[in-house]
């Protein structure tokens, strides 16, 4: 069995693996978004062809909101993927993380269902392990970070017969998507900036290791402070995280009293991805205001964790205080 995560403000919960927030699909999509997660497994596999797709008639540059013509004629009733931008950085590999803005509309119609340039941040999902529709799945693996993707999407690789009627879309509509990608996240990501010197004696030293393994973290022979604290150990250089945010991130967990260990992501070989509002309130509240790529010590007292009310079986004591490293790889 998968390692159950610890952090959520209800112990029994799992951290929301999926790139739409929830690990079977889009139950936790917002409401206002059409992002195609997808929750069958076993997806359609399909032939791959250049073309046709729409002419992008304004919005043309590499993340600029493009404008798409409808449709011309019928069609494809295959896949057709084009890369418009050829990108120079690494390729979108199967179970990445893949950071991107996109624009999905309909073929027939020209009527925009769903973009991410209008929420001012791009979107984070498992891309080619069944979370999102198979024509995401199959059309932007093997991608360049950097690109713009053009798709042209059959209704068998999109929303199926049902379509989604909440943004919509018919069983029979073929859709046009545009998709800038940013970027790709991993197993082996780790914070990206500057190290920060960590000067006090009477707090914890988190090591600064960027090679996607666990820090050390080394708590001192001292009385724990009580109140939450919540400094870089790493600055990055990205936007500050707001308190709505989604987070992609790498994190260690150990307990100030011992400094053993109760909970990470990196012997899961998975990262995590919560909204803040899920978390316990001294992750919330440490992580908000923090940039993105930053590596964080936040040493949270029990009243903004779990008190009185540990996880069961987590090796937590009542009223312990504990110390997290984060890595925030990313926001949305």
């Amino acid at each position: 069995m998968r390692r159950r995560s610890l952090l959520l403000a209800v112990p029994a919960g799992l951290l929301t693996l999926a790139g739409c927030g929830d690990d079977k699909g889009d139950k936790a999509k917002s409401k206002d978004s059409a992002t195609p997660s997808n929750s069958s497994s076993g997806e359609p596999t399909a032939k791959i062809v250049s073309g046709p797709v729409p002419e992008i008639t304004k919005g043309t540059k590499f993340g600029e909101k493009p404008t798409v013509a409808k449709g011309s004629g019928k069609p494809s009733p295959d896949l057709a993927v084009k890369t418009v931008i050829q990108g120079k950085g690494g390729e979108v590999a199967k179970g990445d993380y893949l950071q991107a803005n996109y624009l999905g509309q309909i073929w027939d119609t020209a009527k925009v269902f769903d973009n991410s340039y209008d929420r001012g941040a791009p979107t984070v999902f498992p891309i080619g392990v069944g979370q999102v529709i198979p024509g995401w799945d199959q059309g932007l693996v093997g991608k360049k970070i950097g690109s713009r993707v053009e798709m042209a999407i059959p209704p068998a690789m999109g929303y199926g017969k049902e379509g989604n009627k909440q943004a919509g879309i018919k069983g029979t509509d073929t859709l046009v998507f545009v998709v800038d990608v940013v970027g790709t996240f991993n197993a082996k990501s780790s914070a990206k900036g500057k190290d920060v010197a960590q000067d006090n004696k009477d707090l914890p030293k988190v090591g600064t290791n960027t090679d996607g393994k666990a820090p050390s973290i080394d708590v001192p022979k001292v009385d724990a402070p009580k109140k939450l604290v919540s400094s870089y150990v790493i600055e990055g250089d990205g936007p500050e995280v707001k308190e709505t945010n989604t987070l992609l991130c790498q994190y260690k967990g150990v307990i100030w009293d011992t400094g053993k260990e109760f909970d990470e992501s990196y012997k899961r070989g998975q990262l995590a991805q919560f909204q803040l509002a899920q978390v316990v309130k001294g992750w919330a509240q440490g992580l908000t205001g923090k940039k993105v790529g930053s590596r964080v010590l936040i040493v949270i007292p029990p009243e903004l964790g779990y008190g009185d009310k540990p996880p069961q079986g987590s090796g937590i004591k009542k009223d312990s205080t504990l110390v997290f490293s984060v890595d925030i790889l990313a926001a949305m």
